[in-house]
Order: C-alpha cells, then structure tokens, then sequence
C-alpha cells in the first residue's frame, strides 16, 4: 500500500460559505472584471461590485418566492452567465442548487428534480420549461419554475429581480448567514452509467477546499485582473463548475458560452490566458490542424513540426534539455507552424487544464512543445472535481498529478485508488447504504485503479469494474485501448469487448465530421456513407487507429479485430451519459449480434 500527500495552502473559513467570495470579492477589488457576458457576439464585463449586486437582487427574488435555507432548486440550462449567476443567487438564499443537464430526457429531468425534491427549477427554453410542465404531477414540491427565455414577457431574471425589490438587506443577510462550510452547496447527480443516477452531496467546505488550494498551487495561472478562463463544458458536470467557482475565489476573468459550436470565433474574441477542455476538444484541434495542412499540401511539413514538438517536449524531462539542433528546428517551425496554432487558441492561453479521461502523452508532448502546456488532472463527483493535477512548473506528462494540496491518495493492495480530505463529498442524498459502500473510515473508494510513483504523481490505468477476463485468464483494462484508439482523427468512440472471449475486440463509430475530408483528399467523395465505411481504405485507416491503440499494451491484452457500426454512440441512443460516458451494458446489449459476428468471422 502507497500513500502521498501534501499540506493545504488555502484554509476554508471558520464560518459562511461560496457566497461570501463575491462579498469578498466587492470588498477586496471593486472594480476588477470578474465575470463576462456575450450578447450578439460582443463581451460585456462586470465588475465584481456589479456581479454582486446581481446576484443579491435574483436571491432576494428567490428569498421572495418562497424558497427558504436548505431547500434545492433546480438549475436545466447549457452553460451561460445566468447559469452563473442563478448559482450563485441560489446560495446567497441560502439554498442548494440541483444542476440538471439541459440535453436530460424527461425521464432523468424528473428523477433529478424528484429525488432532491426540488420546491423551483429555472430553465433556459419554452421547450424545457413545457418538458417540466409536462412532469408536475410526478413532482409535487415542484411549486415554482421560471425561464429565462420565454416566448412573451420577461425573463426569469427580469421576474425575480423585480419580485425582489421589497426584500431588505438584512433579511437576505439572513438567509445567507445560514449557510455554514459544512451545509450542502449541491447535489450533483453521478452519470448512472450502472444503474439510477445518484445524487451526489457537496458541500460549501467541499468546493472551497478544493478550490482555494488550486489556486494557491497553480497561482501564476490565476493573476488577478490579468488571468482569464473562457467555460464552454456543460456546468451541469462538477469539472465546470470548480473552475467556475476557482475563477471567482481567485478572481479572475470567466467568460461563459454554451458550447463549442463557435468555440474558435469565441477564443479568438474573449482571449482567455487559461483553457478549459476535455481530451476530445485537443484531439480535434489537433485533427483539425493535420487535416487543413494536408488539405493544403503541408500535411508533411506538419508531420514534421509536430515530431519536433514531442521531441522538443520530451528533451525538456531529460538531463541536460533540447540540444542545438533541436532548439533551432523547434525556433524554425515555431514561426512556419506553432504560432498559428496558438493563435487558435486565442492566442494568449499558455496553460489548459484537462479532465474526464487521459489525453495521451503523445498529444500531451505535442501540445507542450507549441508552448501550450495541458495540466492533466483527475477527480470524480464525489471528489468535487480535481483531486490530483500536474504542477504548472513540473508537469509530468502521462500521469494525472499530484494530490491537491491538503488532500491524501492511497493505493490499496489491490490496486484502487482511495482518497481523503474537505474535498469530498458528504453523502449520496436518499442512499444511505451506497454511501456507506464507498465512504469507510473517512476514505472514498473510487472503485479506479492507479499506481503513484515516488514523486506522488498519479496514473490512472483502469476501472475495477470495467476490468475484463479473457477466456485464457487475462485481466484486461479496456481504458487504456479506447483512449489511445479514440484519439485517431477518424474515431469518433471506441468501445473493447472480450469478457470471456479468446481475445480482445472492439466497436468502433467514425467521426463524421472529419469522414468527408478524409474521403475528398483521397478521391472518394463521391461515395455515400455507408460504401465509406465499408470502403478498404477505411478499414485500413482504423486498423492503423487501432494498431496505435495496441503500442499501449501487451499482445495478451490487444485488439485482435474490431467491427465498424453503422451509427453513434449517443446519449439519446441510450448509450451515453450526459457527461459522454459510455453506458457499456446498454452497448453489449444492444450491439450483441455485431459483437458475435466479430468472434464468429474469427473463428
């Protein structure tokens, strides 16, 4: 058993909660732009004086409505500075925010709200707000809903503010002293990749522990009035929200958009000096900036900077760094290549942070060695998010990090990677007997598997339950191939099969947004879909794809054949979560006759 820690920076509060941040905030630095709002593609600053007396106002709405200290209330909204703000305001009630995806079915809109037992919920859309409205008799403490944008008259923000204006200081004062570090901030449902979701208890101390000794840690990434974070992940998921609340414990800058859609024409406006991502978003501005190369008769000139990257990358983790040679070829196609890539990425942002599944330390080599250095991390829900994560000043690619200051990883014998600190959650709420199968003398069983090294970085190499036993008795992590495997510009997702089976196997979906380029710079455009994908240089392609994946493992544990579905893995498939997690079962299930015919063909 392997056991690292490291002593807090930050120290939460004896008393109050994440409301005071922004009381704090006004105080401290008055007219520092903390938050930014985008109407018709311009960005609006406010400061923290300003955002602070937004918030006030929607709380005393909501203190006005009814809702009293303790009560949850739901949030159904993409990311965007109401999010933001009804969070906030939800807090300074003193209440507890239920966040709700905004692509949630009906199904799981009224498990969230129903198993929390919600009195309000606001939504963004007519179309949501009738999904609710079609749900009330199963949610009967359901008793007020707002939209910010309905089809006539004004908007949840405009109501509430207006509804507000009667409450006094010091009532609100009230419902926000109620709030201590210990009361539940909110309850965050896990993706229910096994079963029910389950919802996930976090607390104020939680969110202040865990964010206050990020920013201590990564400090020279959070400089007050010069650092910036544009948010495009879904603030449903904990990993956007930590960041969300680190941007304004610090404070710095946050931007808010509700995808990716526009996501380069929105870098390029806002600047950000601190990105927000997950590994799909760098594979595909890697993909994208291969393909546009190649398009453009540069692809070999890319190959090369981007071999000149890692190697440079890999030189600076070695004795003595990048040679002579190195360093001027790196100089050269910083100039030819490097630069614009940043400029991409809006130009100023030196650092991103990545979570939710490995990045691969060739992409992670790759982007260090353009001058954009990928922090990997890793956490849960139950973790509030990050619970370990590369230094900004010593990151060691490949591995996700230290422990967060003022927190403990511990290997257990079999492997699983157990964690203890503030940072973690209280309770699964309405589940007492699941709490108590993970949380057990004050140590979270992440039911993961890692290893951490002498320095106490930490790699991640599986899931216990995920673990598959080929029929020759080999334990197999599928995680390891799916992300070496998915990160080829063709793959949109990956799952590995062969519990019990002679070898290992996987299924395969192509990306369609990178299919028709493929096909043009080789002449097949002219083809449909379905003649692509049964197309001979496709399947080579993909067998190059997984031939990547297998360098990862040993032959005993390799892909051996793979099918290609026809569709995708979706969450409206009933095949992801809302945070793209794969619901494994449902793929087995409903992919059972291709998984057969894969062992079949062999045989």
């Amino acid at each position: 058993m392997r056991e690292f820690s490291l002593p807090a920076l930050y120290t939460v509060p004896v008393d109050g909660g994440l409301p005071d941040l922004l009381r704090s905030n006004a105080e401290r630095h008055p007219d520092t732009k903390v938050i930014s709002r985008q109407r018709d593609g311009v960005w609006h600053d406010l400061t923290a004086t300003e955002f602070l007396a937004e918030v006030q106002a929607v709380a005393k709405g909501l203190v006005r409505s009814g809702v009293r200290p303790g009560d949850r209330v739901g949030l159904l909204s993409r990311t965007r500075y109401e999010w933001t703000l009804f969070d906030f305001a939800i807090w300074t009630a003193g209440a507890v925010t239920v966040p709700v995806y905004e692509s949630s079915s009906a199904e799981q809109i009224a498990w969230n709200l129903g198993d929390s037992g919600a009195v309000a919920v606001l939504v963004e859309t007519e179309e949501r707000l009738a999904t609710v409205e079609s749900l009330v008799d199963q949610l009967p403490a359901l008793t007020r809903r707002w939209c910010l944008e309905p089809a006539a008259g004004p908007g949840a923000v405009a109501l509430l503010t207006a509804a507000g204006a009667p409450i006094s200081d010091e009532r609100l004062a009230q419902a926000t002293a109620s709030v201590s570090p210990d009361s539940p901030a909110t309850i965050v449902y896990t993706s229910g990749t096994t079963g029910r979701p389950k919802g996930c208890v976090l607390s104020h101390r939680a969110f202040l522990a865990d964010c206050g000794n990020v920013v201590a840690a990564l400090g020279p990434l959070f400089r007050t009035g010069e650092s910036s974070v544009l948010l495009f992940l879904p603030l449903a998921h904990v990993f956007a929200r930590i960041v969300q609340v680190a941007a304004l414990l610090a404070p710095i800058r946050l931007g808010l958009v509700p995808d990716v859609s526009r996501l380069t024409d929105d870098l390029a406006s806002f600047r950000p000096t601190i990105m927000l991502g997950v590994p799909r978003v760098f594979e595909k501005v890697y993909n994208s900036a291969r393909a546009t190369a190649e398009q453009g008769g540069k692809g070999a000139v890319f190959d090369r900077a981007a071999d000149t990257a890692i190697a440079y990358s890999r030189a600076l983790d070695a004795p003595g760094g990048p040679g002579l040679a190195l360093r001027l070829r790196h100089r050269v196609f910083d100039r030819l290549v490097y630069r614009r890539l940043r400029s991409v990425l809006g130009g100023r942002a030196t650092h991103a942070i990545s979570g939710g599944a490995p990045l691969g330390e060739r992409l992670g080599h790759f982007f260090r060695g353009i001058g954009f250095t990928v922090l990997e991390g890793y956490g849960l829900t139950e973790s509030c998010a990050p619970t370990s994560f590369n230094p900004w000043d010593a990151p060691r690619i490949g591995t996700v990090g230290r422990p967060v200051p003022g927190t403990a990883i511990r290997i257990a014998d079999d492997g699983e990677i157990l964690l203890h600190g503030d940072h973690l959650f209280t309770e699964y709420w309405n589940a007492q007997a699941a709490t108590d199968e993970v949380l057990r003398d004050g140590w979270f069983h992440t039911g993961d598997l890692g290893a951490l090294d002498e320095d106490g970085y930490l790699r991640v190499t599986g899931r216990k339950k995920e673990i598959l036993v080929t029929a020759g008795g080999k334990n197999v992590a599928p995680a390891v191939l799916e992300d070496r495997i998915r990160a080829h510009a063709l793959v949109a997702e990956c799952m590995v099969v062969g519990e019990g089976r002679p070898f290992v196997g996987a299924l395969l979906t192509v990306d369609d947004d990178f299919l028709p380029r493929w096909a043009e710079q080789r002449g097949l455009a002219d083809l449909d879909r379905a003649e692509l994908l049964a197309h001979p240089r496709l399947l080579a392609a993909l067998d190059e794809a997984v031939a990547q994946g297998n360098e990862a493992v040993s032959r005993a544990e390799s892909v051996r054949a793979f099918r290609v579905l026809p569709g995708h893995f979706t969450e409206e498939s009933g095949h992801l979560t809302p945070s793209l997690k794969l619901k494994r079962h449902a793929v087995a299930r409903d992919f059972a006759p291709q998984i057969e015919a894969l062992y079949a063909a062999r045989r």
